[in-house]
């Protein structure tokens, strides 16, 4: 079976092995290579890395709207095409070269979460669980009927790094089940999406990252989670602006304004919140890495309670 694979991340890596193992995939399409780091280098996609690893032919268009684009992939006669997290929207004339179409790992229990962030906005609402949807891909956003699906537990105190890399090998494992019963002359059979449940887990903006005293503490909490790795929360304490790596949320304010240090120890920094108060267990100041709390306060010696 030939299989034209499409991603660009890190959690995409694990499908493309699998799609890799049993199956011919004949290219990789991900996005053009982007400046990252301090010297604003273009760095290659995870997924890139790992095609050029195996040997796979590797296509980076900035889209595939164009004839040309389109041609290339019909050249390629593939059975199917297996889309991980590519970033760009495959137009409908797409959608339809393949053999069997186009299929998407999505890491949500579809409708609920469709769209580009479905890992962090389950963690930041509160939802006890994710999972994985193997779609058959339509002209729509991720409204495309669901072939198979595992669900997973949110634990207590996941960030948002924990449940993409566990969401990643569910979803590797979801799409091997599907291609074994493809290669089996076995068609998943699609399922509709309910048209109950759906809500949009829009793309993640550094501006969300910003803290509200004045929030609920356990909202703040599960952003804080949700946040971690990327783009991680920040607030004002204290006069100084820091990032906060890991907090949990308290009971009692104090009956104390939102923003008001309530307490400074070893075991965290507590600030009170519109509802409750947020203990602050690490963090990092500008310019420097993320540390525990007590080490914050042995840089801050003048923190104190009513500072």
């Amino acid at each position: 079976m030939k299989i034209v694979f499409a991603g660009t991340p890190e959690f995409a890596v694990s499908s493309l092995r699998v799609a890799a193992r049993h199956h011919e995939v004949v290219a990789v399409y991900t996005q053009p290579d982007r400046p990252a780091g301090r010297g604003r280098g273009l760095m290659p996609s995870p997924v890139k890395l790992e095609a050029i690893a195996r040997g796979i032919p590797v296509f980076q268009p900035e889209h595939l709207k164009t004839p040309e684009a389109q041609q290339q992939l019909r050249d390629l006669q593939p059975d199917l095409m297996v889309v991980v997290a590519y970033g760009l929207i495959l137009p409908k004339a797409v959608l339809s070269i393949p053999t069997h179409g186009c299929w998407n790992v999505h890491a949500s229990l579809l409708p609920r979460w469709r769209g580009a962030a479905p890992i962090q906005r389950a963690i930041q609402a509160g939802d006890s669980e994710s999972g994985v949807c193997l779609m058959q891909m339509e002209a729509g956003l991720d409204t495309g009927p669901v072939l198979l699906k595992q669900h997973l537990a949110i634990g207590a105190h996941d960030t948002g790094g924990q449940l993409h890399d566990r969401l990643a090998e569910l979803g590797a494992q979801v799409l091997s089940d599907g291609l074994g019963l493809l290669r089996a002359g076995i068609k998943p059979i699609a399922q509709p999406q309910p048209e109950a449940g759906v809500t949009y887990a829009h793309k993640l903006d550094k501006a969300e990252a910003r803290l509200d005293w004045a929030q609920d503490a356990q909202a703040l909490e599960r952003t804080v989670r949700a946040f971690n790795p990327w783009p991680i929360a920040e607030a004002q304490l204290a006069g100084e602006r820091v990032r906060i790596h890991g907090a949990v949320a308290l009971p009692d304010n104090q009956g104390k304004a939102p923003g008001t240090l309530l307490a400074a120890a070893r075991e965290g920094i507590d600030i009170a919140c519109g509802h409750g108060a947020l203990r602050l267990r690490v963090l990092q100041r500008e310019g420097g890495k993320a540390i525990t709390a007590a080490d914050y306060l042995n840089a801050r010696r003048d923190l104190s309670v009513g500072a």
